[in-house]
């Protein structure tokens, strides 16, 4: 007996049953209380580019992206602009933009493991 469903259905579905789960947030007293909402999941295109800068040594400059990426206001929308990686760049500071990002990538790598650990 065969399945007839597309592979690629299966691909997909799962993608948007990742990306459409609760997002997760992190509190940045340094900003404020600013409250970041982030899901832990990104795109293959999106990734690709943030591999794509740290293989040319800009590991900075792929965190501040991993951040405008990723980094949502309560209602889903993004809370940064492309245009505010320059101010990122020059005018936050570095050790925080670090720890949150550190924090969004630690969020995904325990839901990962999470999923070793089941299977």
């Amino acid at each position: 007996m065969t399945n007839n469903v597309n592979p690629m259905e299966k691909v997909t579905a799962h993608f948007r049953n990742k990306i459409s789960g609760e997002a997760k947030s992190i509190t940045v007293p340094e900003w404020d209380n600013l409250i970041i909402y982030y899901k832990t999941s990104n795109t293959l295109e999106a990734e690709g580019r943030l591999v794509e800068l740290a293989q040319k040594g800009k590991t900075i400059e792929a965190l501040v992206e991993t951040l405008i990426t990723k980094a949502m206001d309560e209602e889903g929308k993004p809370m940064f602009k492309k245009m505010d990686k320059v101010s990122f760049m020059h005018e936050a500071d570095p050790s925080v933009v670090i720890r949150v990002v550190g924090e969004m990538n630690s969020a995904n790598a325990d839901t990962n493991l999470e999923f070793v650990e089941k299977n």
